[in-house]
């Protein structure tokens, strides 16, 4: 049984003009949202804010992680009008930064990388001054699908490691923490903005959660996030523990002195909430390191 949930842990609920906007272009459009379907307890503010993590390739998954609501099953066949609608989707709501996620589809041969790129491709069509941020799965490691993403160019390439290595079996059942890191590494190798992420509260280690940290800078991941692991249903794992707002300033100053350019950490934060201020706050950050090598050499 999870500890009873604290009074920092009250999410916004739904409501106003522009959340009812948001609800309407997705459910015209016939989109799905990781908002909706991983129960995000952002999905008040984020949709208030006029904006929405648009998730492709359907709505079921064909992992089975203890810490994901989404739905998981056969998925459906491939809906090829997807792109254009999500790329319109964007233009409506007038993005100037979005976050695209998926579902695991390990049925296709490439694990949906074409139609990611496709995605990504409509996108950038219909709104060439909108920045694409991407949260992916791993394509079992497949790095030649991991290019095809890649090929399209996102501005920000984010894929989760979700916890520390101990504990990826339980949490994440077919993934794999160093098979997660290969893919991250090989993104900064072909020079791309990595972003990953891990949740707190399903029974790591101080010293588990430093060497996760330490592991990740080591890749040269540029952004990391850091939340509370919230569980969606009881049949998911229970929460452990409820962390502390003050812990969770230390991790951020932790990450940050390990050479993270940007760091989000806080119980509700989650891979894509104000992801638009993580990627200005990333920006400002190398323009300053910039400034600062140029100032020395």
């Amino acid at each position: 049984m999870s500890p009873r949930k604290p009074e920092w842990l009250r999410a916004k609920l739904p409501g106003g003009p522009v959340y009812s906007a948001v609800r309407k272009l997705v459910d015209e459009h016939k989109l799905h949202t990781v908002c909706q379907s991983a129960q995000c307890p952002n999905l008040g503010e984020c949709w208030s804010r006029g904006t929405a993590t648009l998730m492709i390739l359907g709505n079921i998954c064909t992992r089975s992680c203890n810490f994901c609501a989404v739905q998981t099953g056969r998925p459906t066949e491939l809906d090829l009008g997807e792109p254009a609608r999500v790329a319109d989707a964007v233009a409506r709501m007038g993005l100037k930064h979005c976050v695209l996620t998926s579902v695991a589809r390990d049925e296709l041969a490439d694990g949906g990388a074409s139609v990611w790129a496709a995605t990504i491709r409509a996108v950038r069509y219909r709104n060439p001054h909108t920045a694409i941020e991407v949260l992916v799965p791993d394509f079992k490691g497949k790095l030649e699908d991991v290019d095809t993403v890649l090929g399209a160019k996102p501005d920000i390439f984010n894929h989760n490691v979700e916890t520390v290595e101990r504990l990826q079996k339980p949490v994440r059942v077919q993934a794999r923490y160093d098979r997660s890191r290969s893919v991250l590494r090989h993104v900064k190798s072909r020079g791309f903005v990595a972003k990953t992420g891990i949740m707190l509260g399903l029974g790591e280690r101080t010293e588990e959660i430093e060497q996760t940290l330490r592991d990740l800078a080591g890749d040269g991941i540029n952004i990391l996030t850091i939340g509370q692991y919230l569980q969606p249903t009881p049949q998911h794992l229970p929460v452990e523990r409820w962390v502390e707002p003050a812990e969770f300033t230390h991790w951020k100053q932790f990450g940050l002195g390990l050479g993270f350019g940007v760091v989000e950490s806080g119980a509700m934060v989650r891979s894509s909430y104000h992801a638009d201020e993580q990627s200005e706050k990333y920006t400002g950050a190398e323009h300053l390191n910039t400034a600062n090598t140029l100032a020395s050499a």
